[in-house]
């Protein structure tokens, strides 16, 4: 897929909450969360909407690609939990960043944390059939509205608020590709996390207690890890095969930031070396879609990622999905 990456932007709300001062507040002994999750800190919303959010992530990846907001004809959200139910987070985003009405298309799509993948992928081959010039991609999540502090807090603390976006265009031969993508789902492990009302499984007219009982996000931890463990390494394996790329190839793997231990076992897993991998996530903690996109940014903005370079996007997500990119920048 003949399409490369212009700009991209990342933004997070003004709040910083560090993981002491949750132990704090929650009553926990000094260090007991930062021991369970690895993460010292995140940004939390409290005056910012998602919207803010994506339209601030937006605004500086049209700066960095020199672009007016008036060039981009397509417009993808990919969101692990929109907005709202319906209509879709992305023509909000349109009218926010200043779009005439019928200028460009604006949809979301959801493969909860590899939104930004398949939101990308989706541009991309619109790109690539002609049907749009300029796409801008985002992921943008408050998950601090759904977080089990009471039952779950270790669960809760892994989590932080944030947005990317990436504007794509066409690339000419030798300014990059697309060399592969991926996806593989295994359903058996569909219960082990996720957020059960906000759809239709839940009446909320009729079934208020249980509507509120599943409103809140839950994991299942060792079913994740099971899983993971059993099947991912495979993955990468086809993944690369597909790309025509050898293990030694990647140059930089751009993971979703799951937890920096998630992390930390992904590179002993997959035998990537651990300086090869992206990792913010004791920083920023995991921005469910967002976190791939925004660690992408901090890399490109730390310059990390030159001209010829092979970056292997990797993650995984509710569902549960396994899903990668291989891309030539």
């Amino acid at each position: 897929m003949q399409v490369r990456i212009v700009g991209t932007g990342r933004a997070v709300p003004a709040e910083r909450l560090t993981t002491r001062s949750l132990e704090e507040r929650l009553g926990l002994g000094q260090g007991a969360l930062e021991a369970a999750t690895g993460v010292l800190e995140r940004y939390v919303c409290s005056a910012e909407s998602q919207i803010d959010l994506a339209c601030a992530a937006a605004t500086l990846a049209l700066e960095e690609a020199g672009l007016d907001a008036s060039a981009v004809d397509l417009i993808v959200g990919g969101c692990g939990v929109p907005y709202q139910p319906l209509p879709a987070t992305a023509p909000l985003v349109m009218q926010r960043l200043g779009l005439a009405d019928g200028s460009a298309a604006a949809f979301d799509v959801n493969s909860t944390c590899l939104g930004f993948l398949t939101a990308f992928e989706t541009a991309g081959r619109m790109i690539e059939a002609g049907q749009c010039e300029t796409a801008l991609v985002f992921s943008s999540e408050v998950a601090s509205r759904a977080l089990p502090w009471q039952d779950a807090p270790e669960t809760a603390a892994l989590f932080g608020d944030g947005a990317a976006a990436a504007v794509l265009r066409k690339a000419k031969p030798g300014e990059g590709k697309v060399a592969a993508s991926l996806m593989r789902t295994y359903p058996s492990g569909w219960e082990a996390c996720g957020i059960g009302s906000g759809g239709t499984r839940f009446d909320f007219r009729k079934e208020q207690e249980a509507f509120a009982a599943h409103s809140l996000f839950h994991m299942d931890g060792k079913e994740l890890f099971r899983l993971t463990s059993r099947h991912f390494n495979a993955f990468v394996a086809a993944l690369l095969e597909r790309a025509g790329w050898r293990h030694g190839d990647v140059d930089l793997v751009v993971p979703h930031q799951a937890s920096p231990f998630a992390l930390a076992h992904m590179a002993r897993q997959t035998g990537f070396a651990p300086q090869k991998l992206v990792d913010i996530s004791a920083r920023f903690g995991n921005q469910i879609a967002a976190s791939m996109p925004f660690a992408l940014d901090v890399a490109r903005r730390e310059g990390r990622v030159a001209t010829g370079m092979k970056l292997l996007f990797l993650g995984t997500s509710a569902g549960v999905s396994f899903g990668g990119m291989a891309l030539e920048v």
